[in-house]
């Protein structure tokens, strides 16, 4: 199977999705240790930076999990979701975003002036002004979204008002 990309690498350049040294030096230290159970040890599991090589190809790529191919070495594209989740709870991304913008700032090389601040991260304590025609009411009946005419979904999946065989 050829894969297409959707930037084209040119020759001579590493790919994006294989980590440097120097990036993985920074990234290994925060990962979480998994133990390996002693009763039942199963498989042995896939290299980290293996696993972070093929979230990074998946991200350039833009190819679903499970069609990440194996020819490639990284493994299965669920187990490389999970890692991913994994890495996400533990926090992993945020310390790095954290260590290397400490690391930006001591060398100087970040422009505080420049900086964007999104509600969606810094929390409004006494709230902001209401917006909208008549604030603090309900949206008038014209903005609302028009009724959902294919029938309410049923819990265990398909819908309530069709009849079923």
């Amino acid at each position: 199977m050829v894969w297409r990309l959707s930037r084209a690498v040119k020759k001579g350049q590493q790919p994006p999705w294989i980590v440097p040294d120097e990036l993985w030096a920074r990234i290994e230290p925060l990962l979480p240790v998994v133990p390996r159970r002693a009763d039942h040890p199963g498989r042995n599991r896939l290299d980290n930076r293996k696993v972070l090589s093929s979230i990074l190809f998946v991200l350039y790529t833009g190819i679903p999990w499970e069609f990440l191919p194996q020819e490639l070495g990284f493994g299965s594209g669920m187990t490389c979701w999970r890692r991913l989740r994994d890495w996400q709870e533990a926090g992993v991304w945020q310390q790095l975003h954290e260590a290397l913008l400490a690391e930006l700032n001591a060398a100087g090389a970040l422009d505080w002036s420049r900086a964007v601040i999104d509600s969606s991260h810094v929390r409004a304590v006494k709230g902001g002004p209401k917006t909208g025609p008549e604030p603090g009411r309900p949206c008038p009946a014209r903005l609302e979204a028009p009724p959902d005419h294919r029938g309410t979904r049923h819990p265990a999946g398909g819908v309530a008002n069709r009849r079923q065989p």
